[in-house]
C-alpha cells in the first residue's frame, strides 16, 4: 500500500483501547529511569571547528557489559558433542507430529508446542506436512469449541496459509458480536486473544474478537484463575504472541512446559538441548564481535551510544537461526555503525558537518573527509571500511558485487538524518506525513533489512534487489513499525535532550490532541501496520526464507526493545535480562 493510502486511512481511524500494561511486574519500578540530559561539551582545536562553542552530548549510559567478559563467553553445548542425541531426539518428535490421530486438538496443541519452543526451524517441514493432511481433508474435525477453532486459524496463518475469518462465525449472535457465554471459557479466549492480532485489514470479525477477548481476559485475571492460567492470561496481555520474538518466548515457554502435566518428555528435551546449542553459537559470535567494536575504536566515541551486546540482539532477533552467522555478525556491525551515525546527526555534528559527511556518502568518498572534525571523520572512516568489507565478503562468498547497492542505502539513510537534522536546525515542526515519510528510512529498518537479503540469500538477484530497491509493503510496514514503537518507548527523553518532534508530538501539532489521545493514536497505527503486514506475508516475491521471516522479526525485536521504556538507548532491567537469558544462561538437562 502506498504511503499516502496507508496515512489517510489510519490518520482518519478512531484509536483502539490503550494497549495493556504488564499485570506481573511492578510496572512503576520497571519505567522508572533517570532522564536524559543534555549537556554542552567544549570544542578543541582538534574537533576542526574553533568557531563552535560547544557541541550537543546526550550524555548516554556507558554500556554496562565488559567486553574482556563478553569475549570469554563459552558453554559446554558444542553441537558436535550432542549430534547424535538431537538426531534422536528429532525422530522422535517427528514421528509424533506425523503420527495419525483421532483427536486433532491434540496434534494441533502438539504443533503449537513444537514452534513456541523455538523448534520450528529445525522442524519446519515437518510441521507444514501435517497441517496440509489437515488441509486435505474434510473441515468437520474443526469442532464447535472456541479454543480448537482459534488455535487452528492461528497456526495456519502464522504458517502462511489462507483460512478465513468466517470460522469465528459461529461464536458470534445475530447482531455479529460474540456470544456473551463466551466469557466464562477462559482458555477458548486466551486462544481467540492470540489469533486476532493475526488479522488483517477490513476483517471486522477479527477486531471483534480482538476486543472482546481482551476485555474479558482482563476481568478473567481478576477471579478465581488457577495460578498456571492466570500466568498464561498475564504473559499474553503484557504483549501477544504475534509481537514476541521466538526466541524469546521460547525461554519463557520451556519453563511453562516443564510444569505441564502433560508435557512430552523427548520434546521438552529437545527444546532445552537445541536452545543451549544455539547459544552457544551466539556466545561465540558476540565475543569476537566485542573484539571488533573494541579493536574499531567506536566505544571510545564520547557522545555515541556504546551497545555492542544490545546491537548484537538486534541482529540477532532478526535472524536467529544458527546458520546465519554471517548475517548476525555483518548485520550488528552495521547497526551499530546505523547508532553511531545517527548520533553524529542528532547530538554531536553542527549543520555544516553533516552536510559534509552526507555528501562524502553519497559520492562514496573519502578525498575529503579531513574537512570533518576527528570524532565525525572516525566514524566516517570505520563505516566506509566496514561497508567495504562487507562488499568484499559478498564478492568473495557470493560472486556480487554489492557495494553500489549497499553505499547507496547508506546514502538514502544519511539523507534522511540530514534532513531531521535541518528540520531541528532551523525549528521547523514537520507534519505527521512529512515526519512519518522521513521516519520509515531514518530508523534504518530499511537499510537492515536489504542487507538481511544479501547476507541470508544463496543466490543474490538483480530481480530481487530491484524489487526491494522499490520498498514494497512487506519491508514498508516493519520499518514504520520500529518507527513507532521507538517513538512509544522515547519521545520524551529524545524532546528533553532537544531533538526534534516524534510521531506523537507531529500528531498533536496536526490535530490539537491530547498528548493521551495521540499516544493512543500513534497504537493504532501500530495495529493496522501489523494488518497490512500480515496479509503481506502470504505473498509471493523474489525471494524466500529467512529474508521473509526478517521482515516481521524486525519489528519484533523493536516492540521489544522498546515494550516499556527506551531498552537500547538507555538499557533498562528487561534488555539486561533477555540478554542474559540469551547468551549467559543455559537450561539445566536433567540424565
Amino acid at each position: 500500500m502506498a504511503l499516502q493510502g496507508l496515512f489517510s486511512t489510519f490518520l482518519l481511524a478512531a484509536p483502539p483501547p490503550r494497549l495493556p500494561l504488564p499485570l506481573d511486574r511492578n510496572v512503576s519500578k520497571v519505567c522508572a529511569r533517570k532522564p536524559l540530559q543534555c549537556i554542552a561539551t567544549p570544542v578543541t582545536k582538534n574537533d576542526h571547528d574553533e568557531g563552535s562553542a560547544s557541541r550537543r552530548n546526550a550524555n548516554y549510559a556507558p554500556s554496562f557489559w565488559d567486553y574482556d567478559i563478553v569475549k570469554s563467553l563459552s558453554s559446554n553445548y558444542d553441537e558436535k558433542k550432542y549430534t547424535s542425541q538431537v538426531a534422536e531426539l528429532k525422530d522422535d518428535v517427528k514421528g509424533l507430529i506425523h503420527a495419525e490421530t483421532n483427536v486433532p486438538l491434540a496434534k494441533f496443541e502438539l504443533l503449537d508446542s513444537v514452534q513456541r519452543l523455538g523448534l520450528n526451524y529445525q522442524l519446519q517441514n515437518d510441521i507444514k506436512q501435517a497441517i496440509d493432511v489437515f488441509c486435505s481433508a474434510d473441515e468437520t474435525w474443526f469442532g464447535d469449541d472456541l479454543h480448537s477453532t482459534a488455535l487452528w486459524f492461528r497456526i495456519l496463518r502464522e504458517n502462511g496459509y489462507h483460512v478465513s475469518q468466517d470460522v469465528f462465525k459461529k461464536f458470534t449472535d445475530e447482531t455479529g458480536d460474540f456470544k456473551t457465554n463466551l466469557h466464562e471459557d477462559v482458555k477458548g479466549l486466551l486462544s481467540l486473544y492470540e489469533a486476532s492480532y493475526f488479522g488483517f485489514q477490513g476483517e471486522d470479525i477479527i477486531d471483534k474478537a480482538k476486543a472482546f477477548s481482551r476485555e474479558h481476559l482482563k476481568k478473567s485475571v481478576q477471579g478465581e484463575l488457577s495460578l498456571n492460567m492466570a500466568r498464561k492470561v498475564n504473559h499474553a496481555l503484557d504483549m501477544p504472541l504475534h509481537w514476541k520474538l521466538p526466541r524469546v518466548e521460547a525461554i519463557w515457554y520451556i519453563d511453562t512446559y516443564e510444569q505441564e502435566p502433560d508435557a512430552i518428555p523427548s520434546l521438552l528435551k529437545l527444546a532445552k538441548l537445541d536452545y543451549n546449542i544455539v547459544q552457544s553459537v551466539h556466545q561465540k559470535e558476540v565475543g569476537k564481535l566485542a573484539s571488533w567494536w573494541v579493536d574499531i575504536g567506536l566505544d571510545k566515541i564520547p557522545f555515541a551510544r556504546d551497545r555492542l551486546v544490545e546491537h548484537y540482539f538486534w541482529a540477532n532477533g532478526i535472524v536467529p537461526e544458527p546458520e546465519y552467522s554471517a548475517f548476525r555478525d555483518m548485520g550488528t556491525k552495521i547497526i551499530c555503525l546505523i547508532t553511531t551515525v545517527d548520533d553524529v546527526y542528532d547530538v554531536y555534528g553542527s549543520l555544516e558537518e553533516v552536510k559534509l559527511f552526507t555528501d562524502y556518502v553519497d559520492r562514496w568518498d573519502i578525498t575529503e573527509i579531513d574537512k570533518l572534525p576527528m570524532h565525525i571523520k572516525t566514524v566516517f572512516l570505520a563505516l566506509f571500511n566496514t561497508v567495504n568489507e562487507i562488499g568484499y565478503w559478498t564478492i568473495r562468498e557470493r560472486g556480487f558485487n554489492i557495494i553500489p547497492y549497499l553505499s547507496k542505502q547508506w546514502a538514502n539513510l544519511c539523507k534522511a538524518y540530514l534532513r531531521e537534522a535541518t528540520w531541528f536546525h532551523s525549528g521547523y515542526k514537520p507534519t505527521m506525513e512529512e515526519y512519518m515519510e522521513n521516519a520509515s528510512v531514518s530508523i534504518g529498518g530499511l537499510l537492515m533489512l536489504f542487507s538481511a537479503y544479501f547476507l541470508t540469500t544463496e543466490k543474490i538477484t538483480v530481480e530481487a534487489l530491484d524489487f526491494i530497491d522499490k520498498v514494497p509493503s512487506i519491508m514498508w510496514c516493519p520499518s514504520i513499525l520500529v518507527r513507532l514503537t521507538n517513538d512509544l518507548g522515547t519521545s520524551s527523553h529524545e524532546l528533553a535532550r532537544g531533538d526534534n518532534l516524534k510521531a506523537v508530538q507531529c500528531y498533536m501539532n496536526d490535530t490539537g490532541a491530547s498528548e493521551e489521545v495521540s499516544r493512543e493514536h500513534v497504537e493504532n497505527l501500530v495495529y493496522g501496520s501489523w494488518k497490512i503486514l500480515n496479509k503481506d506475508l502470504l505473498g509471493s516475491y523474489p525471494f524466500s526464507e529467512p529474508f521473509l521471516s526478517a521482515n516481521p522479526n524486525i519489528a519484533r525485536t523493536s516492540q521489544t526493545f522498546y515494550q516499556y521504556g527506551d531498552g537500547h538507548g538507555i538499557p533498562q532491567h528487561w534488555t539486561k535480562d533477555h540478554l542474559k537469558s540469551l547468551l549467559v544462561e543455559p537450561f539445566t538437562l536433567s540424565d
